[in-house]
């Protein structure tokens, strides 16, 4: 035993010496990061031969350093250092333009300086902060291991941060302002490398980031590829392993969006660990500057009037008794209530007068371009912002998209029917404008049969009808899946009426459609018909279980009276999911992996990393009509 330990031992010896290895004695107050940082490498390198290190790191230990890939020729470099503020009290006449050349420093600079100046004009009397910065020349800076570099047509951010071997989030900290796409041409901060490091790219490939806490066993059911086939893939890993952040070469035919398939829901309530006081901000639109609280008629008048407000308001109200609910699970919540006015420049303001650099979330806002600018505004700090009620326009990497995507829900109800192993045939029923997209349904299924609307003889544009006759002899005994593909309410109406009279006896007609739109709705629109019919479309919510005991249902009843809304349940869910996550891990990207999927009152939360950005939400319902209720499919 001794030999082969002497043997093994001068066989690492001598391959550490032929790859130019060498051994650092770790001295009292270095830590793994400025060892790294002395001899160019990563942290990561120095554990990847030292996995002891991680919990055995001490003085007179010594560590194995790789060598080093970075060029470090001397480089003079000239920067700036920001030493401090001059204030200022702005004159008549006086523009960002003057003051630049003034003080010798950029408009952006001053901007930064003085938040409000992005959304206000700067006017006389303003105070502002002029940074005031010197001038260092430096031979041996850690930023010499920086190069240019050009983006190439199709390179995207994973393909460059996978080129140069770092991360994606490595590649945004070298480049504080690169836009969330990028684009050909634009010039990048990237490792010095040296040119035979770099990793050639195939844009015949896909790549892909891999999230905190997945190992292999996640990334075979998330991608369907074994540790072996990554590792074909990717040689390197036989060495690293996996660590988060890392971009991952995988065939381009693999869907990086995440396999759909069942995923158990999740105890969150047994996995609470962090009990800190969790810091979330509500921006809403309240409109209270429209509100004038010494008149209570107005102000009733003003809610009845205002589906907006109702709306809000009964949101504000489900966050807030998910706020009891985490209290009496151990979670204590600040929470810091904003008005966002439904305004950009009421927007500005909120974010030039608070700080949230240290929020744990921050939910809202509602309108589209003010949550864009929230969220864009919140990424360099990487706090979370959530999407409560609609799809973003910019999924930024901070990002919760709490809506999932609406193909998704297409696909979902396509996945729901392909797996009822008792029906028969399919059948889609569709207007002309949606004749594509029910063509593309056709082709899911095969033997589908498509019926088309109608045209007017007079001038050829859709009449929105059919014949009774275009249903004769189409239904056979068994079980018929009927897809109706609309946004007219007449043609559904009627539709739907025809198809009730063709149920008999072994003869089951079961109505479906992708996309559940107002269509469905309305007094010409006859429940009971819905209900025979069974109608099963996808949703991002379902109606809570009257039939059950719900604490959070009989508290609202008690205060108010009433069933709670959708928004209501959705104000809760949210909430109280954001909380019990923020409870399990050390934050919410953490605790968002796509294995883990909540469910409260009406709603479900499974989240998924997409491509270019942040979170998007995958867990989708499909729910039918049954004896006039809105109830989940089976």
């Amino acid at each position: 035993m001794k030999h082969i330990l002497t043997i093994i031992l001068i066989a690492f010896t001598v391959t550490l010496s032929a790859q130019n290895y060498q051994e650092h004695k770790v001295k009292s107050g270095e830590t793994i990061e400025s060892i790294a940082k002395q001899y160019l490498v990563t942290p990561f390198d120095i554990y990847a031969l030292n996995p002891d290190a991680k919990s055995n790191f001490q003085p007179n230990s010594v560590l194995i350093i790789p060598n080093s890939k970075i060029k470090n020729e001397p480089i003079e470099e000239e920067f700036r250092e920001l030493i401090g503020y001059k204030k200022h009290k702005v004159k008549r006449k006086e523009t960002l333009y003057g003051l630049s050349k003034k003080y010798a420093v950029s408009e952006e600079e001053i901007k930064k300086a003085n938040r409000f100046l992005y959304s206000e004009n700067l006017k006389k009397g303003d105070r502002i902060r002029i940074p005031r910065y010197r001038t260092v020349i430096s031979k041996q800076t850690y930023s010499n291991t920086v190069k240019k570099y050009k983006v190439l047509p199709s390179e995207g951010k994973w393909r460059i941060a996978y080129k140069f071997g770092i991360t994606v989030a490595e590649l945004e900290n070298l480049n504080p302002g690169m836009s969330e796409v990028i684009q050909p041409g634009d010039e990048l901060n990237v490792p010095n490398i040296k040119d035979k490091e770099e990793k050639s790219i195939e844009m015949t490939s896909n790549y892909y980031e891999v999230l905190p806490k997945e190992g292999f066993y996640r990334l075979e059911k998330k991608l369907g590829l074994s540790q072996e086939q990554l590792e074909v893939l990717n040689p390197e890993l036989k060495e690293t392993g996996l660590k988060a952040g890392m971009v991952l070469k995988i065939p381009s035919e693999v869907d990086v969006a995440g396999n759909l398939s069942a995923v158990e829901t999740t105890s969150l309530a047994s996995k609470l660990t962090n009990f800190k006081t969790k810091k979330i901000a509500l921006m809403m639109p309240y409109r209270l500057n429209r509100i004038d609280v010494d008149s209570i008629a107005e102000s009733k008048a003003m809610i009845k009037n205002s589906r907006l407000l109702s709306v809000v308001l009964d949101f504000h109200v489900g966050v807030t008794m998910a706020l009891d609910s985490a209290k009496q699970l151990g979670i204590s919540t600040d929470l810091k209530v904003l008005d966002t006015q439904y305004n950009s420049g009421a927007t500005g303001k909120l974010l030039s007068d608070n700080d949230f650099s240290d929020y744990d979330a921050v939910i809202g806002p509602m309108e589209e371009g003010n949550f864009d600018r929230v969220a864009s505004a919140l990424k360099r700090d990487n706090v979370p912002v959530i999407a409560a009620m609609k799809k973003p326009k910019k999924v930024y990497s901070n990002v919760f998209q709490t809506v999932p995507e609406d193909k998704l829900l297409r696909k979902t109800m396509i996945d729901f029917v392909k797996a009822d192993s008792l029906k028969t045939e399919v059948i889609i029923i569709s207007d002309r404008a949606h004749k594509a997209s029910s063509e593309a349904l056709k082709a899911e299924f095969d033997g589908a049969k498509l019926i088309l609307s109608r045209t007017n003889k007079k001038n050829p544009i859709d009449g929105f009808f059919i014949y009774e006759t275009d249903l004769e002899n189409v239904f056979k005994a068994g079980k018929t899946i009927v897809f109706l593909e609309t946004s007219s309410n007449a043609f559904a109406s009627s539709v739907i009426s025809m198809l009730n009279g063709l149920i008999v006896d072994r003869t089951e007609i079961v109505l479906a459609t992708l996309d559940k739109n107002k269509a469905f709705e309305g007094k010409n629109i006859d429940n009971n018909n819905l209900s025979n019919l069974k109608f099963h479309y996808p949703s991002v919510n379902k109606d809570f279980d009257e039939s059950r005991s719900n604490a959070f249902v009989r508290s609202y009843r008690k205060e108010y009276g009433v069933s709670p809304s959708k928004y209501v349940a959705r104000g809760f869910d949210i909430t109280l999911d954001i909380l019990m996550r923020l409870a399990s891990e050390d934050n919410l990207f953490e605790a968002s992996s796509a294995d883990i999927e909540t469910e409260h009152i009406e709603n479900k939360f499974r989240y998924n990393k997409s491509l270019f950005g942040g979170y998007v939400n995958e867990a989708i319902y499909i729910v039918k009509y049954d004896n006039l209720r809105i109830v989940k499919a089976d």
